[in-house]
């Protein structure tokens, strides 16, 4: 059986027997993918400390012919985004980044550009503070990418909110946290994307208002 190799960020990991795990890839050539991870919970696996959230990683698989869930080979870790995991805000919103992802983009079609948006996004998330600022770049970015941006010139926003929004979408990150918001403007973009988000992508994904919990 072909093996084939790929490097990728793990966005969501579950239980599939006693001893193996099911692990969600965001990857570029190969977009989403799900792997499974056979023995990884037995205390010599070869996979122990290799696999949990947000994990950056090299791996090998072998394709399936019969489902989409094929056989994990081989970890090579090289980035595990510790920061995240000490602070619970920080983690929910790399868990609502993960939400947004399965639910806006198909399985295995390649998304280089979203794969590299969303490492930016976790590396934001390790060097600073979590701030509803940050969640509101993301969205505006991963909308740009998904070919769903805003007219902003059409849309109800003050002129203060528009001009905040068009520079969250397009400032790299580390400028980011150079824009101040005010706490109206704050507010004014989490409601207004809210229902963007809702209109466009049918529901909100899952995990908005723990993402948003922040007086960052």
């Amino acid at each position: 059986m072909k093996v084939e190799n790929a490097s990728g960020l793990i966005l969501r990991t579950r239980l599939l027997t006693e001893t193996s795990l099911i692990i969600h890839w965001l990857t570029p050539e190969l977009g989403r993918m799900t792997t499974v991870a056979k023995g990884a919970r037995r205390p010599k696996s070869p996979f122990a400390g290799k696999l949990d959230l947000f994990y950056l990683a090299d791996f090998s698989f072998s394709r399936s012919r019969r489902s989409d869930l094929h056989t994990l080979r081989e970890v090579k870790l090289h980035e595990g985004h510790g920061a995240i995991r000490e602070e619970i805000v920080k983690l929910q919103q790399a868990a609502y980044a993960a939400s947004f992802l399965e639910q806006a983009t198909e399985t295995e079609t390649p998304l280089p550009e979203i794969f590299q948006l969303v490492r930016g996004f976790l590396k934001t998330l390790c060097e600073n503070q979590p701030s509803a600022q940050t969640v509101f770049a993301l969205e505006l970015k991963l909308l740009h990418e998904l070919g769903l941006a805003p007219d902003l010139a059409e849309t109800r926003l003050t002129p203060g909110a528009k001009k905040i929004t068009d520079s969250l979408r397009k400032s790299e990150w580390k400028d980011r946290a150079k824009l101040q918001l005010s706490r109206a403007q704050t507010d004014e973009l989490r409601d207004w994307l809210e229902d963007y988000l809702i209109f466009h992508l049918g529901r909100l994904p899952r995990g908005r208002a723990a993402a948003l919990a922040t007086d960052g």
